[in-house]
């Protein structure tokens, strides 16, 4: 259990009184509208639906991706024993053999590359993940202990349904609560897609490099001079 966990159960309590002040209107030009249009959720939801990511498991999925190099690494070396025979198969088969050792393990664009930027992607998931989530328990931690969430519950304290209408008391106050929780919201997921976008070449797929003799590839087209 992390600070975003232990303050779930206020902060959503909280938010919930802010969710129906913002759905009940809230003042014009307010810097929430903004972050509301970008977000398309109300503050409370979209806590809710962040709580749900958890870095441990993206950190055990690296682990688990590693575990498989291992793997890789024995057929490897399986396909580099010596071959005790000649002639053109020999010779075929060692440019298959060679072709196919460049296609498990070597570079970026291997298959053993590939699992090494996965694994590194999902780390950085992690990391994203934990950062994410500290920033948004330290950012509840400030509204709950605001004047604004005085003013929120004040205004909610009878229960009353709230129907859209002119702005009313505690609505300001809401929609400020409103406008950090979602701000902080809204860097996070930037960060998500950045990480995306850095990672996504090293994440493609990789491709069979065939063997290359010298002679012509009859699927390819080749040349006729006359």
């Amino acid at each position: 259990m992390d600070a975003l966990d232990r303050l779930a159960e206020p902060g959503l309590d909280l938010l919930r009184r802010v969710d129906r002040l913002i759905a009940a209107g809230v003042p014009e030009g307010h810097r929430v509208w903004p972050l509301l249009r970008r977000m398309q959720v109300l503050p409370g939801d979209a806590v809710r639906g962040f709580l749900d990511l958890h870095p441990v498991p993206l950190a055990s999925a690296g682990h688990a991706v590693r575990r498989l190099v291992r793997g890789y690494d024995d057929v490897s070396a399986a396909l580099t024993d010596s071959v005790l025979w000649s002639g053109p198969a020999a010779t075929a088969y060692g440019q298959q053999r060679a072709a196919l050792l460049r296609h498990l393990d070597e570079g970026p664009d291997s298959l053993v590359g590939r699992l090494e930027s996965t694994a590194g992607y999902a780390d950085a998931l992690a990391d994203w993940v934990e950062g994410s989530r500290l920033a948004l328990a330290r950012t509840l931690a400030d509204v709950l202990r605001s004047a604004e969430a005085v003013a929120v519950v004040a205004a909610t304290a009878t229960g009353a349904s709230m129907r859209p209408g002119p702005v009313g008391p505690g609505a300001a106050d809401a929609a400020e609560i409103g406008a950090r929780v979602l701000a902080v919201l809204c860097v996070a997921y930037d960060g998500a897609e950045t990480l995306l976008r850095q990672w996504a070449p090293s994440l493609a797929e990789s491709a069979w490099r065939p063997p290359t003799d010298g002679r012509p590839r009859y699927d390819q087209p080749t040349r006729v001079g006359w």
